[in-house]
């Protein structure tokens, strides 16, 4: 009992520091997270391009739309071999250095892409490039939770989705700009001028500290000790954010030496999918759950239906010009970025769940609107030249989808999911949402134009539609606000209040940031 009153007392303490206001306390941390989320800009260019570049591919390589849809979902299955292996990888050589590897190996991706002669070649690009997003979505995920302090680290955490936004713009941006050339030009500059981010990445990475928390469970204290201290609100908030991680990696508080041994089975992974998969306390399955869910709902509700095909969903409501179909893309990923950049000043005052049950709802009307007016166009059979409603609906439908979407949808789930694994488990839990982000991302992608076909255009948003309103009923009934706890805290808020007696000697204690010592 007396350790649980000494954890609210650092909560109290915690929660009046992120009241207080900062006089330009977060720069650093905000530089240390913005470079780490150029890594997702790389996904988000990935996405963003193979859009427009698609039609090209497709007329000068004569591949089929099922072809199409492989070689445009693919992506999402390949990065989970980059996701899963990113948990073992950043625990093993530290978040900053993945992140140089994730780099290298999107770089040669970009270039295998740009120079592909065929279809087969394209793929084994297309695989390369998967693996190498798939580590920067992890990473950056992880580090800027594990960067931010509590008072603004909704604000922090949220960089990656707005980078990838940057990235799909960029992608969508490039499209336009070498749509002009040569189809043969076209389409392999699209795709390799996509390695030019990777070289700023990797060098960008080197001003860049440790995550204190990897450092703590290697060790190393006084380097721990540093970084928390040019990140941290006040000198105390540093004290007590180490103390925390310390309790968490199971070195004694009193510690005060630079460099320390860790209990091994602090710094072994063996038991970390047991205690996630297979024989989860009660928080941990809820914080799973929660986690696998947002990320699951996140994809499902259709995002990369009208992300990646949007020239396609523009060619339906009846601009029939490539030119004009690219511009409209354009449109659609200044919204997206527009928006989410308004978001992020937002999701640490207005909260977690509000974001997302108000983003999900907008959602609901505009894929409903967007299904009205496709499925008009369809009917009338004159692709809509006559329908001007119907396309304007349409139109209109999808610029307010990706808005909801990028106010609550796409930070939040990054926010929400990066913040609730406990300490040892928090870069595997991050690699297996990631791993159910991308393949639902790749079932959605690689089943669009098929899905298309077999219920309409219009009848594939709606279906859309009503998924995106079973996620607004699971959020409102299963998940908890998390704005303001510190990391180690949120075992607490996902963990049955009567686990609160204090272990008998010689037993683990199974609630707070304790429980992140149960694998063997």
């Amino acid at each position: 009992m007396g350790e649980k009153k000494e954890d609210r007392e650092q909560l109290s303490s915690v929660e009046k520091m992120a009241a207080t206001p900062k006089q330009g306390r977060h720069m650093y941390a905000m530089g240390c997270t913005m470079l780490a989320s150029l890594a997702t800009i790389l996904l988000g260019y990935d996405i963003g391009v193979m859009s427009g570049a698609e039609k090209f591919i497709q007329k000068e390589l004569h591949i089929s739309d099922t072809q199409v849809e492989i070689l445009i979902g693919s992506l999402s299955l390949y990065s989970l071999v980059g996701s899963f292996t990113a948990g073992f990888t950043s625990d093993w050589i530290g978040r900053r250095y993945t992140i140089v590897l994730a780099a290298a190996i999107f770089f040669a991706g970009a270039l295998l892409m740009g120079f592909a002669m065929n279809y087969a070649f394209l793929m084994i690009g297309r695989f390369v490039t998967g693996v190498g997003v798939g580590y920067a979505a992890i990473i950056a995920l992880t580090y800027n939770a594990e960067i931010a302090p509590a008072s603004c680290r909704g604000f922090l955490t949220s960089f990656p989705e707005v980078f990838i936004n940057v990235g799909i713009l960029l992608g969508y941006i490039s499209n336009y700009a070498f749509s002009h050339l040569r189809q043969s030009l076209g389409w392999r500059f699209m795709l390799g001028v996509g390695a030019i981010p990777s070289v700023f990445l990797a060098v960008g990475v080197l001003a860049m500290p440790e995550s204190p928390r990897w450092l703590v469970m290697r060790g190393r204290l006084g380097d721990a000790k540093e970084v928390l201290e040019k990140t941290c609100d006040s000198p105390e908030e540093a004290r007590l954010r180490l103390a925390d991680i310390k309790r968490a990696a199971g070195i004694p508080e009193e510690c005060d030496e630079d460099v320390v041994a860790v209990p091994k089975k602090n710094r072994d992974n063996r038991g970390a999918w047991r205690e996630l998969l297979l024989r989860p306390r009660p928080s941990v399955r809820r914080v799973l759950i929660a986690a696998m869910g947002i990320h699951f709902f996140q994809q499902a509700s259709g995002i990369d239906s009208v992300v990646l095909y949007s020239p396609r969903v523009f060619e339906a409501a009846g601009i029939k010009s490539d030119n004009a179909q690219l511009g409209m893309t354009v449109a659609v990923g200044f919204t997206k970025t527009l928006l989410i950049l308004v978001a992020t000043f937002f999701v640490d005052r207005v909260g977690r769940r509000p974001l997302l049950l108000g983003s999900f709802a907008g959602m609901i009307v505009s894929l409903a609107g967007l299904g009205i007016g496709l499925t008009a166009v369809g009917r009338h059979g004159d692709g809509g030249q006559s329908l001007q409603w119907a396309a304007a609906l349409s139109i209109s439908s999808t610029l307010a989808y990706v808005s909801f979407f990028s106010i609550g949808a796409g930070p939040i789930t990054l926010v929400y999911s990066s913040e609730v694994f406990p300490l040892r488990l928090r870069a595997l839990g991050a690699a297996i949402v990631a791993a159910v982000n991308r393949v639902t991302s790749g079932v959605i992608a690689m089943t669009f134009l098929s899905l298309s076909k077999a219920i309409t255009l219009g009848g594939s948003f709606f279906l859309y539609s009503g998924i995106a309103a079973v996620a607004w009923v699971f959020f409102f009934t299963f998940l908890p606000e998390t704005r303001g706890r510190t990391l180690e805290e949120m075992q607490e808020l996902f963990g049955e209040q009567k686990q609160t007696a204090e272990p008998e000697k010689g037993k683990e204690d199974t609630t707070g940031v304790e429980m992140v010592n149960g694998g063997n």
